[in-house]
This record gives C-alpha cells, sequence and structure tokens, in this order.
C-alpha cells in the first residue's frame, strides 16, 4: 500500500488540495500497478510561520 505524504504551504482551497490528492492517486495507481482504494494521501498544510528558507520564515518573505 503506497503512503505518499506531502507538504504544502496553506492557503489553497479544498478543490485544490481534492485535485491533488486524485491525481497523485491516479499516478501511484498508473505507475506502481496497484488498486486506487491502495493509495493513501496525506496532505499536511503548514502555516507561512512556520516555513523556513534561508533563514527566514516565508511570511517575513512577504
Amino acid at each position: 500500500m503506497p503512503i505518499v505524504q506531502i507538504s504544502i504551504l496553506e492557503g489553497r482551497s479544498k478543490e485544490q488540495v481534492a485535485g491533488l490528492i486524485a491525481e497523485v492517486t491516479d499516478a501511484c495507481v498508473n505507475n506502481l500497478q496497484v488498486k486506487k482504494e491502495q493509495v493513501r494521501v496525506l496532505v499536511t498544510e503548514i502555516p507561512a510561520s512556520h516555513w523556513g528558507a534561508g533563514g527566514v520564515t516565508k511570511d517575513q518573505q512577504s
């Protein structure tokens, strides 16, 4: 059973996250020859204040 973990910045719509889950699931089915029901996709949304790059948080960059 494939388990795919994805971390993204918060702020996407429910529809965008659902689309991501659907397409990642399809990619697993097509490439790993598993049933759709066997695929697990976990999406974690991270607040900009908890996402750092280059020594600063994402919300500091804005």
